[in-house]
């Protein structure tokens, strides 16, 4: 009998909402939510692009990670972001965020103007400090990326989410796959929901749409980020900073460890096509 680590739920269907209430109720919530820290939503808002193009987290999933929490009575709940090309409100804006977080009362904060503190990464792999906004320090984190492919680390899913936490984001951007790491050491995320409504494919900015109709969710962020990487048809084991989060002991990216709840990964998948820059850039993370 396989014994499985961790809990990984695929979730399809046209109603991202409902989706993303049905992906978190498929997996073991209870021991990461704390009543005494508050929540920090975290989306990907890179720039402000709209969703639709397959760059920014789509808000109708944010909707519903915002929903479910409130179901389950959880009050002090904030979507924040700091976005690395634009004016983060703006991208908000964009999204239909501002109005998610109308709609249901929760704060929404520019995570590059919070106060920052500096960190010094425990045991780290190249980043020795980092100044992070205090707002994430405090917070249980939900990390809610797109799904979509990168030029230097492979995959951006939850766990490289993180970078909008930090400033400046520029310094991260050499040796880039321990870095991520190392942060993830200091500012992991509880829950990882990975937006993949419409995807993109080609590299994080490319703006190359890809229909799929999907969330991805579960309590080990780099068990999520390999389902999404292998959703992609991306072998988790290949991705740099993945393979260096299993080995710092922040998770798994074995697929044969990870028990795949709702959808199975051969089901879903699809063959993302990749910048043709990516190659050139990857030996620099």
């Amino acid at each position: 009998m396989t014994i499985y680590v961790t809990k990984v739920a695929i979730v399809k269907g046209t109603k991202p909402v409902d989706v993303t209430v049905k992906a978190l109720r498929m997996i073991d919530v209870d021991e990461v939510l704390s009543e005494e820290k508050p929540i920090l939503v975290k989306p990907n808002y890179i720039d402000a692009s709209h969703p639709s193009t397959g760059i920014t987290t789509d808000s109708r999933v944010i909707e519903g990670v915002v929903k479910f929490l409130k179901n389950r009575g959880v009050k002090n709940i904030v979507i924040g972001e700091g976005s690395g090309y634009a004016d983060t409100f703006k991208a908000f804006e964009v999204a239909g965020v501002d109005e998610v977080a109308k709609r249901w009362k929760v704060g929404l904060v520019d995570l590059n103007k919070d106060e920052f503190v500096e960190v010094n990464p425990p045991h780290p792999l190249a980043l020795k400090r980092v100044k992070i906004a205090k707002t994430a320090l405090e917070s249980t984190i939900i990390s809610v990326p797109k799904l979509k492919p990168h030029r230097m680390t492979d995959v951006t899913l939850s766990i490289k989410n993180m970078m909008g936490v930090i400033s400046p984001k520029g310094s991260m951007h050499t040796r880039l796959n321990k870095n991520i790491v190392d942060l993830a050491s200091v500012v992991k995320p509880s829950i990882a929901v990975v937006d993949g409504i419409v995807a993109g494919e080609g590299h994080e900015t490319s703006g190359n749409p890809v229909e799929m109709n999907l969330v991805i969710a579960g309590t080990d962020p780099v068990a999520v980020d390999a389902v999404g990487a292998a959703v992609m048809s991306i072998t988790p084991e290949n991705v740099k900073h993945l393979r260096l989060a299993e080995e710092k002991g922040l998770g798994t990216c074995d697929l044969e460890q990870i028990e795949i709840i709702g959808e199975s990964i051969e089901s879903v998948k699809k063959k993302f096509r990749k910048s043709l820059s990516s190659k050139l850039l990857r030996h620099l993370a």
